[in-house]
């Protein structure tokens, strides 16, 4: 269990909160990370149709594959032993019949197929247009409603216990940093600079166990880096290439990403000059992060900065962060922008990433933080600076 059943206890309450707000008499969650949540359920069974539903009252009913459900108890322990269902292989990968076809009789057979409004997760990567069509056939007196990621803002403010999960991801992402860092050298292949940060992000360091991250390795490198989200391959590096390494920390599935941008030999001016600026820029935003403050607030402080410096900057400039599985760690609530009103509160957890993509070049440095009273608690550690290597 990650945590203790009253912490479990006030998370099903606070989302039971927000769903009676909603108009909600029960939800489907699909999203792993929100299973997580709420039940500290962890397998890599996610490519699979499962879903966990939460009534306005009563007790949640999570539904599974049944070679999953078997073993299901020893991690989410949240949930008693006789609510966790397992639907039969028989139905896995048919063209005429659907697992949630199955779990729409068992939550009849539950007592959940009254009239009602049932949100469900519409963002969710792992809710399938088969899964949804299903629910809507089995379950027809149910007026199914996009819950618009009402799990995802539930999680948005960290407990205590969540914080020091965060603190020690963030140890594990600057660890997994340096080793990416040490790795990279003239005719290093981009590969094995991958499997060096991912063999730190598995292992961890010291007493904190690692875990496998949301994403790979990101390696921008050369040209490429004037673009996010590139991967790796088995090119090597050349002398004065340029390589942006964004990568995370994970520990028992709480993610800190980090970003860094490293140069082989002399940079170029424009990219020392593009490194110095959005430096700057990005203390001042950590600066400028405090309660009550809009993120919209914040994120002017960064547009002021780049704008004077005759700059933009047009995608966002980061995003919350918290519980993490494929493919992505962020917790599709909270983006840094202009439009953001949301007001931040000591407990929120953000990935600020000062991402430039210009040109032909570009430079990433980020932290990840930790709302306080005070303001930003930086979770992350690696020189915030364009970082540079001899070339041979």
């Amino acid at each position: 269990m990650q945590c203790s059943p009253a912490e479990y206890a006030d998370r099903l309450e606070r989302t039971r909160a927000r769903m009676a707000r909603s108009g909600l008499d029960g939800l489907v969650v699909v999203d792993p990370a929100n299973l997580h949540y709420l039940t500290g359920y962890d397998a890599w069974s996610f490519y699979m149709p499962q879903l966990l539903f939460v009534p306005l009252s009563g007790d949640p009913l999570l539904i599974m594959r049944e070679m999953d459900a078997g073993g299901a108890h020893r991690t989410a322990a949240a949930t008693p032993r006789e609510r966790i269902l397992g639907y039969p292989e028989s139905l896995v990968h048919q063209r005429n019949v659907h697992p949630f076809d199955w779990a729409a009789e068992q939550l009849r057979a539950h007592g959940f197929g009254r009239r009602g409004r049932v949100g469900y997760e519409g963002e969710a990567h792992f809710l399938s247009v088969r899964s949804f069509l299903a629910l809507q056939r089995g379950l027809p007196q149910w007026q199914l409603v996009d819950a618009h990621d009402l799990v995802n803002w539930v999680r948005l403010v960290k407990s205590p216990h969540e914080l020091e999960l965060m603190r020690k991801a963030g140890r594990v992402a600057s660890a997994a940093m340096q080793a990416g860092i040490d790795a990279v050298a003239s005719g290093a292949r981009l590969n094995d600079i991958a499997a060096a940060i991912q063999f730190v992000q598995t292992t961890g360091i010291d007493d904190i166990e690692g875990d496998y991250p949301a994403i790979v390795p990101m390696l921008p490198t050369g040209e490429s880096a004037d673009t996010p989200h590139m991967t790796f391959s088995a090119r090597r590096l050349d002398d004065g290439e340029a390589i942006s390494l964004e990568i995370a920390g994970a520990h028992r599935r709480y993610h800190a990403p980090l970003a860094r941008t490293l140069v082989l030999g002399r940079p170029s001016d424009r990219l020392a000059r593009l490194a110095d600026v959005t430096a700057a820029g990005l203390q001042l935003v950590l600066d400028g992060i405090r309660p009550g403050r809009t993120v919209a607030e914040v994120h002017s402080i960064w547009q002021s900065h780049i704008s004077a410096e005759g700059l933009e900057k047009p995608s966002r400039l980061g995003y919350s962060i918290g519980i993490g599985y494929p493919p992505d760690w962020g917790e599709r609530t909270v983006s840094i922008r202009g439009d953001e009103q949301t007001v931040i509160e000591p407990g929120m957890c953000l990935h600020v990433i000062a991402g430039m993509w210009m040109s032909g070049y570009g430079c990433e440095l980020s932290e990840s933080i930790a709302v306080t009273d005070a303001g930003a608690e930086v979770l992350t550690s690696a020189p915030r600076e364009l970082l540079a290597k001899e070339s041979r």
